[in-house]
């Protein structure tokens, strides 16, 4: 397993899903991790307690990433209560799925104000508080940005948003020592997948056919992925766009 022994993360979104299964992994790989969520702190809370449970130190913190000054408060309490960040997660994000004619302006300022504004005002805090000594982002996309599928304009449109962004700073930041990397899963077995349909009934048997290891993703699937790119194993990669969907793209 990649070792984070010393290292401060802070993870978006991550309450439940994805987000939470990361934070876990990098707890058990050594690093102390911010729990960040909005509106789920029970959820935040149960994955802290699963971190400080398996020998991991763990805190939550409850910000909106679309709002400048939560995302300014979210980085000075980590400094106040680990010290500066080293690692950034930047798993929150908003999706929906409906024909392209129905997507409303409110909608669409919705979902980018959280997968692109979002990550944006991440980075930039985390830009500075990494200082002189360097730092790694890792950003989660969607395999979406490849197969492109129907009923997700707007979500596809943004991740794609983020993808390219994340290629830009990867340049402009690298002589920094700031790693910044992509990884884009498949279709995964989340809560909020349940909660919008998507793995009800024909959906779900589409999208096991079209991944060709023949099964939906788990958010602990992520978890590898992720932890190889915030470690040193990776301390030569950045800009790099990292699929973990099981083969569909």
């Amino acid at each position: 397993m990649a070792q984070l022994t010393g290292k401060v993360a802070i993870v978006t979104g991550a309450s439940k899903g994805i987000g939470a299964a990361i934070a876990k992994g990098l707890g058990l790989a050594g690093a102390k991790v911010v729990v960040n969520y909005l509106a789920d702190r029970a959820g935040a809370e149960r994955v802290a307690s699963a971190i400080a449970d398996a020998g991991g130190e763990a805190t939550t913190f409850g910000a909106d990433v679309s709002k400048p000054a939560d995302v300014q408060q979210l980085f000075e309490t980590t400094a106040q209560v680990f010290g500066r960040p080293d690692i950034l997660i930047n798993n929150a994000g908003l999706y929906r799925f409906e024909p392209f004619e129905v997507v409303t302006e409110a909608e669409f300022r919705r979902i980018y104000d959280t997968n692109v504004l979002g990550p944006v005002l991440t980075m930039q805090e985390a830009v500075k508080q990494f200082g002189t000594t360097g730092g790694v982002i890792v950003n989660i996309a969607t395999a979406g940005v490849s197969n492109a599928g129907p009923m997700s304009s707007t979500y596809t449109s943004s991740k794609a948003a983020l993808v390219a962004l994340s290629r830009v700073l990867a340049n402009e930041l690298g002589p920094r020592g700031i790693r910044v990397n992509v990884v884009c899963p498949g279709a995964t077995e989340t809560e909020g997948a349940h909660a919008i349909g998507v793995l009800d009934g024909d959906m779900v048997k589409h999208l096991v056919a079209t991944t060709p290891l023949g099964r939906l993703g788990q958010p602990e699937d992520l978890v590898g992925p992720v932890l190889f790119l915030a470690s040193d194993a990776a301390k030569w990669v950045t800009g790099e766009v990292l699929f973990a969907s099981g083969g569909s793209r």
